[in-house]
């Protein structure tokens, strides 16, 4: 299994240590609240609509800074960008397992003694280019909270409980036509300090390798119907509304298991216009035509 995918959290959505009671302890009113923040992401969406009518082209990836996600400036490039050798890059990569994949390594449910408490569902798409083609042989990777909105991670101490079935990492190859599947536990929302009362949609981090650690890129999945989708600066960054619909999975009945288990389609673009929107902080917008993960 993954060793170290974990260190791929984002540290800034997991909330510091804190003992239950705090959430009844009284609030600091100088904190900004969330009327604040969907205030300026109103503002936002109205300005985007706005320069669309203008004739601008749309926006399909995040923007790099985008206030209300108050941490965005430090997870960019400020500098610019150098070359490095790719060799020397790969050296100091994260180790995600020193075996080769293991088909049951796809099933999140099975990993422990016991089974992992919350709604079963299965995950599963294709990676495709921006033709439409199949990208075979790819690793792809996963992590996410447990139906509780916990993470197995020594930054995540928000009072939730730690399910003891349940670790939240799983990986897999796809097949000759691109295909993945993902058997998992519906994860909860979890709260984050990015405002008060800020809640992170329910999500899962996908990540995919190409030919070479530096071919990597990683983004997330939702679920259809989210109402913290308005709420959500990290959800919002990307202004577009067809550009951020294509990161919520489809519910597919034909994928349903009777008595079993939910089914959701998801399928990941790599190029393209109707590419999937990664998180491409090693290069900003620069990446954005260097980062085919199965070329």
């Amino acid at each position: 299994m993954p060793e170290d995918i974990t260190a791929e959290l984002e540290s800034e959505e997991l909330v510091p240590p804190a003992e239950p009671k705090a959430a009844h302890q009284p609030l600091d009113k100088a904190i900004e609240s969330q009327a604040d923040l969907s205030a300026e992401i109103n503002a936002i969406g109205e300005a985007y609509q706005q320069a669309l009518k203008d004739g601008a082209q749309p926006e399909t990836q995040p923007r790099l800074d985008y206030p209300p996600y108050r941490s965005s400036i430090l997870r960019h490039p400020t500098k610019s960008l150098q070359h490095a050798d790719p060799e020397t890059i790969e050296l100091y990569s994260p180790a995600f397992g020193h075996q080769d994949v293991h088909a049951l390594e796809s099933d999140l449910t099975i990993q422990h003694n016991g089974e992992p408490l919350g709604e079963r569902i299965i995950v599963s798409g294709k990676v495709l280019d921006g033709e439409g083609r199949p990208v075979a042989g790819q690793l792809v990777e996963i992590w996410q909270a447990n139906s509780s909105g916990r993470y197995i991670h020594k930054r995540d101490q928000h009072p939730a409980p730690i399910d003891p079935n349940f670790t939240g990492i799983g990986r897999c190859i796809t097949g000759p036509d691109g295909s993945y599947r993902f058997v998992t536990i519906k994860p909860g929302a979890y709260p984050w300090k990015n405002h008060l009362n800020a809640w992170r949609p329910a999500h899962i981090h996908f990540s995919l390798f190409g030919t070479e650690f530096t071919q990597r890129i990683i983004t997330q999945m939702y679920f259809p119907g989210d109402q913290l989708f308005p709420l959500d600066p990290i959800y919002q960054t990307i202004v577009d509304q067809d550009a951020r619909d294509r990161l919520v999975a489809t519910y597919d009945h034909s994928l349903t298991e009777p008595e079993w288990a939910l089914g959701y389609n998801w399928d990941i673009v790599l190029t393209g216009p109707k590419r999937t929107w990664t998180e491409n902080e090693a290069f900003g917008t620069a990446g954005d035509s260097s980062d085919e993960a199965g070329e």
